[in-house]
């Protein structure tokens, strides 16, 4: 690097730091009350994550007086009233709460970090009723353990829901939020190589992000829940349009619906983006040469958010249909109910499984979906990637680039992903096993080995492993329409004309329609179908026609 670069980098460096310092600044500049924060820290204990937290925490306390830093080390005093054994560790209020976080807050926990702050300086958890009468329940110690990685867009959304019960009930419930980077021992003792899992007195209650709600019942129960009813009757909304998803073709369609001048929402029961927000980097959007699939997610669902309300967690429970209302539809959540004129569904597609021996059982226990929440933890370990198309090539060029040794495992003799990314699996020359099949995962607390076949020899044999992620495409998310008696095509996914579904008021769009799967597509889809639905309402076309003309209609 020239002298003249290393001046420019050093200037945008100091001008992002500035950018971030007066952000920060703003964000805390109207907290009530002081937040005391205690690191812990041992030197040539894990100095890379020391450094790191210590610089996040230092420039924390520069940007509001409230905010009071002290560091320690392991042997001080204060170190053994509070049981701190690992570095770092960081506690928070400890006088008051029992909320510790092992590792460094940085990437996407970032975020957590500055929730946690502000819950505490305005010392309030923020829960909405319904949870705050499901944690009531709770009246024996649980101790919460939720595994995060900085590179895992979910992970903030559990621990978040994990930080609000220990504020809430901080007589009852106990944190650490744990960090798989900074301490993988800790996560190959728990088992926990997928992000985010949450456990409670020893008790694992939870695979992946849920709702709060979700959160305190599961909490409560000691196992996962997968549906919470609420006790009290919630809110009601009205809307022109209800879009049922908060992916690409989702979001896409609330902001066109919104532009025509319709009150549309949308609901999404997952994470926003859909499998955008887990994808390593976007190579194929236009406007960007290369883009994360996360940050593309954000601008996404920020610009969404300027035109149309966002109901993130909210999963619908059922539909009813009364064509004597106004609004026709109610849609029922596990949150409150909706009224609408139309239904655009927009539910996307979900990860396929192979549906073998090994792969639900050890599921989050190895067996991962997601290189980009799970990868970080296999460095310099020994995966396989079954997969043979874009997103296995990309998952296997991601995982390489983070250290790990990464083997391709496809069933035919060639790669079936687009001709740069297969290039660039043979430059970076990552070994690929044509022809052959996964037949079993095995291991008992986590995987162990592979079970692998050549179709072509017939030879089978064992295969010493530390992971294996599965990236052999999407099946479209239909359940909801096959409730609501939508019409499917041969391969299982929606039919449609015109976005229209054979049952009159309800539309569909993006990958649970078929074809490509692709995001520039999905975004295409939902406007165009935000712009029909409102000439669909406007001047409604089936009144034109016979019901020969327009069947289903």
């Amino acid at each position: 690097m020239s002298g003249q670069e290393n001046k420019d980098h050093a200037h945008h460096e100091h001008t992002h730091s500035h950018d971030v310092k007066k952000e920060l600044e703003q964000i805390f500049s109207s907290l009530k009350n002081p937040v005391h924060i205690l690191l812990f820290t041992q030197k040539k204990n894990n100095d890379t994550y020391n450094d790191l937290a210590s610089k996040i925490l230092n420039l924390l306390g520069q940007v509001s007086d409230k905010i009071v830093v002290n560091t320690y080390g392991l042997n001080h005093s204060l170190a053994k009233k509070y049981s701190v054994i690992h570095s770092p560790t960081i506690l928070f209020e400890p006088e008051t709460f029992n909320i510790r976080w092992l590792g460094a807050p940085a990437g996407e926990e970032g975020r957590t970090l500055v929730e946690l702050i502000l819950l505490i300086g305005f010392q309030n958890a923020n829960l909405n009723q319904d949870t705050e009468l499901v944690l009531e329940q709770i009246t024996e110690h649980r101790h919460v353990k939720v595994f995060v990685s900085p590179t895992c867009p979910y992970c903030p959304q559990q621990a978040v829901n994990a930080i609000k019960a220990a504020l809430a009930r901080p007589e009852v419930i106990s944190l650490e939020l744990i960090d798989i980077q900074a301490f993988p021992q800790i996560a190959d003792q728990y088992g926990a190589q997928s992000v985010p899992q949450t456990f409670a007195n020893e008790t694992l209650i939870a695979l992946g992000a849920q709702t709060e709600e979700l959160f305190a019942a599961s909490l409560l129960e000691m196992e996962e829940q997968s549906i919470f009813i609420p006790d009290n009757d919630a809110p009601e909304v009205e809307a022109d349009l209800v879009i049922v998803g908060g992916g690409p073709a989702g979001l896409s369609a609330g902001i066109y619906a919104a532009r025509s001048g319709f009150h549309a929402v949308v609901l999404e029961r997952g994470a926003l983006g859909g499998q955008v927000a887990t994808t390593p980097f976007v190579e194929n959007y236009p406007g960007f040469n290369q883009v994360g699939g996360k940050a593309l997610v954000d601008m996404m669902v920020s610009h969404a958010l300027e035109y149309v309300p966002i109901f993130q967690g909210e999963e619908v429970l059922e539909v009813e249909k009364d064509e004597t209302r106004p609004h026709p539809f109610t849609l029922k959540t596990n949150r409150r109910s909706f009224f609408a004129r139309s239904i655009l569904l927009a539910t996307g597609a979900k990860n396929r499984k192979l549906n073998i021996a090994g792969e639900n059982r050890l599921s989050g226990r190895g067996v991962s979906y997601c290189s980009t929440c799970d990868g970080p933890i296999f460095k310099d370990r020994k995966v396989i990637i079954v997969g043979g198309g874009d997103s296995a090539a990309t998952d296997a060029l991601h995982l390489r680039n983070l250290g790990v040794d990464v083997t391709l495992v496809h069933w035919t003799d060639r790669i079936d992903a687009q001709d740069y990314l297969a290039r660039q699996i043979a430059d970076t020359e990552i070994p690929v096993l044509y022809n052959t099949e996964l037949k079993e995962i095995l291991g008992e607390k986590r995987v162990e080995k592979a079970i692998l076949l050549n179709t072509k020899t017939g030879n089978k044999w064992e295969e010493k492993v530390d992971g294996v992620f599965i990236a052999i495409g999407y099946e479209p998310a239909v359940d909801l329409a096959e409730k609501l008696g939508v019409e499917l095509t041969p391969r299982g996914y929606i039919a449609q004309d015109n976005y229209r579904t054979n049952i009159k008021g309800i539309y569909a769009a993006g990958d649970v329609t078929g074809g490509y799967n692709q995001i520039v597509i999905a975004t295409g889809q939902g406007s165009a179908a935000a712009l029909n639905i409102f000439e669909d309402l406007i001047n409604p076309f089936w009144r034109k026609k016979t019901p020969e003309q327009a069947p289903g209609w």
